[in-house]
Parts: structure tokens; sequence; C-alpha cells
């Protein structure tokens, strides 16, 4: 087996391939030119979105060159597979903004510089509008439309899913405009691999199909599992939502905190597949007797530093600690934070509203709730009456408050 697809086989993110043997033997010649695609149908990718995203890191470190294909028309429409209702089609405005900031999270884990290291493969973004914008569809239907079988197309499990709750004709297209994608950048650049989830074979054997009948070369698609964590819970999804890599949606803190408590299960599972640590560096977190707390500290250190920078890191491992290990004492930099004013504090702020402020909870009736249940803590005191009102008697010896929610849910209040 090729030495690019075995490193992907040993860190775990291989599910299936259209032709191993066939793959194997085209990177063993050299240099492919390969692409994954992402839909910018929000303003942040989530860490969920990024499994293909390192595992095209590790084929770009073995010499392949990486096309990440921004979906700035297919954006426009929505990928059906996996979903169970329709996607809420955005203004193109909003579109071509969601692309800007995906280019700058990508590249945290992709090379897209002009001039890469000696042996790494050179890193391209495209946008798919580009070709799809101004597509004339007439012509569309019958240079590439005259191919599918809509028998074919309904058999593939996500369309089936879709069929059951409803599928729009304007999503049925999405498979013909990812397939045309793929022809597209074969013509292009010569792609010859398009890797993804598991949730997009169908899409990817379909551009494949589509190649051959334009009497294109063969291709080829990879594929790569879908992520679920030990306890069951989607991957990238945690208690406040999505767990994603804009820092003003999610802040440093709390995704520091997503990796550090992710289940004992899942630590290693997790290196291999979201740090660019080296298998043997990660073997060493491997066995019985290895201090599950010190690799869960390393797993969320490492990937916070890949999604963030080591600078943001340090301050989130500091805040941890400081909450964790030095019982609030510590460097709080790194926690999330907002200020109020002291005359507000003097006056009071009733309890419920504070939560609510700081995003520990989403409305006063959850606020609620977590008080009924215990949950609830300022400054070490757990607060039992939700019709407290918290003033400046409450702030702790540096002159702030600590709110906590639940055992790892934390917020500093400070006060000018």
């Amino acid at each position: 087996m090729n030495s690019a697809i075995q490193t992907l086989m040993d860190r775990g993110f291989v599910n299936n391939c259209t032709d191993f043997d066939g793959l194997s033997d085209l990177m063993d010649k050299g240099p492919v030119t390969f692409y994954v695609g992402v839909d910018p149908t929000g303003p942040s990718l989530h860490i969920g979105h990024m499994v293909p995203f390192f595992a095209m890191h590790h084929l770009q470190l073995a010499g392949h060159n990486p096309i990440a294909l921004v979906g700035g028309g297919t954006g426009m429409i929505g990928d059906p597979s996996g979903k169970t209702e329709m996607r809420k089609l955005l203004p193109e405005e909003q579109i071509a903004e969601n692309v800007k900031h995906i280019k700058n999270q990508l590249g945290t884990v992709v090379d897209f510089s002009a001039n890469p290291p000696k042996g790494v493969g050179k890193a391209v973004m495209m946008n798919n509008a580009d070709w799809l914008i101004d597509l004339n569809y007439i012509k569309f239907l019958r240079e590439i439309g005259r191919y599918f079988s809509v028998n074919k197309m309904l058999t593939y499990e996500g369309t089936k899913q879709r069929l059951e709750r409803g599928l729009s004709f304007l999503e049925f297209n999405y498979q013909l405009l990812q397939s045309y994608d793929y022809y597209m950048l074969n013509q292009k650049t010569g792609c010859r691999l398009q890797i993804g989830g598991a949730d997009q074979w169908g899409n990817i054997t379909a551009g494949i199909d589509l190649i051959q009948r334009m009497q294109g070369p063969q291709c080829y698609g990879l594929t790569f599992n879908l992520v679920m964590r030990a306890d069951g819970k989607k991957m990238g999804k945690s208690e406040s939502g999505a767990v994603f890599l804009d820092k003003d949606m999610f802040s440093v803190y709390d995704y520091y905190q997503y990796w550090r408590n992710v289940p004992d299960a899942d630590v290693v599972k997790f290196m291999k597949l979201f740090t660019f640590m080296s298998l043997d560096e990660i073997h060493e977190y491997e066995g019985e007797h290895v201090d599950i707390n010190a690799a869960k500290e390393k797993l969320a250190f490492e990937q916070t530093k890949i999604a963030h920078g080591e600078d943001e890191a340090i301050k989130a491992r500091d805040a941890a600690k400081a909450m964790f290990v030095s019982g609030g004492s510590g460097n709080r930099d790194g926690m999330p934070s907002l200020t109020v004013g002291k005359s507000k504090l003097d006056a009071g702020i009733p309890v419920l509203e504070l939560f609510v402020m700081t995003g520990l909870a989403k409305t006063n009736s959850e606020a609620r709730r977590l008080v009924q249940q215990g949950g609830a803590v300022v400054n070490d005191k757990k607060i039992d009456d939700f019709k407290a009102v918290i003033t400046s008697d409450s702030l702790d010896g540096q002159g702030e408050l600590i709110l906590k929610a639940g055992k790892k849910r934390f917020f500093r209040v400070v006060v000018e």
C-alpha cells in the first residue's frame, strides 16, 4: 500500500476507497492532485468539518497537491446528504463573506503558501462559483444531465432518507453540480482524487462516473469515517452548541475545555485524527498506566494551538489550571469574560440575568433551572435562590466574579 494511504489508515481516517490498489499505484508514480469541498453555509467551520482537511494535511506532507474547494456556487443550494431538512438559503453576499472566513480557518491545517517546503505538495484554494454561477442551464442539462440516472440517484442512502421528509428539486440537483465540480477540476488541474466523509460516497462515485462518461481518465474516491464520541455524542457538539473555529462564536477557553473533557476512550483516537503529533509520540499516551489527565491536556493544547495559535493555547491552558488546579487564583486571562461597571454591580444584578449575560444560560428559564438543580455557583458559593441578587459583596480577592454552570463551564466577570 502507498505510504500516504497507509498513514491515513494508521491514523484511523479511512472508511472506503473506490479502488485501493489503483489509487496506491497512482500515488506511487508521483504527486496526485486531489480535492475536498466545503460549502460556506455559515461564517465558521466547526471541528466536525475538519476531518477531511486533517487528512489533506497528511497527504500534502507526503507530496501530493491539495485543492480546497470552497462551494461559493453549491453553497447557494446546500448538500442534502445527512440533513433532515432543507438548508436555509443564504443571500449571495453572505455566502461571499463566509468564504473569506473559511479560507482563513483552513489555512491553520493546510499550507497554502506559494512556496511550500521541499517535498510538501502545493495547495491551492478554488471556488466553484467560478464555473457554476454563470452556467447555462439548458446546455448543462444536455451535456451533463443526460449522463445521470434518476433511478440510480434515488438508491443513494442520503437521498432515500430525505425522500421520507421531502426532497426539493433544488437539492436534487446538488449531486449533478458536485459531480461537475470533480469533472471541472480534472479538466483544469488534472485532479484525480476526491476525498470526503463517508456520507459523500454517492456524490463522489457519481463524479467519477461522469468523468469516465466524458472520456476522462480513471479517477478515485477516498472516504473517511464519520467521527462519533465514545459517549455517543456527535463530534463537534457541546452543551452550548457547535464547537466553532471562530473564537467570537466559541471562545478559545471553551474550545480548549471541549478537548480537555472528551471521554477517556477518545483521547488517543482524537490525537491521531485532530493533531499533527507523530504516531510515535501518540504511542506514549497509550496503555493502562498512562496519566489520562496529562493525555487530555496534551490533546487540548495541541488542538487549540492548531486552531488558534500557541499564545492563545497557553492562555487557555493557564486559565483552566487557574480554575481546576490553583483554586481560581492563577492566570485567568484566557477565560471567557465580560466587563460590568462597578455602579451596576453595587446596585445589584439578579442572578438569572447575570447567568444569561455571560452566556452560561440562554434564557432566564434555563438559568432558573440551573439554580434549582444546584448547578449555579458564584465564587465557589452555590446559589440556592433563583431570586438572589449579586452585588459587590460577592467579589473575590481579585475583585472579580467567577461564575460556574455545572461542573466544567466557567465565566469571568471583571468589574471596572
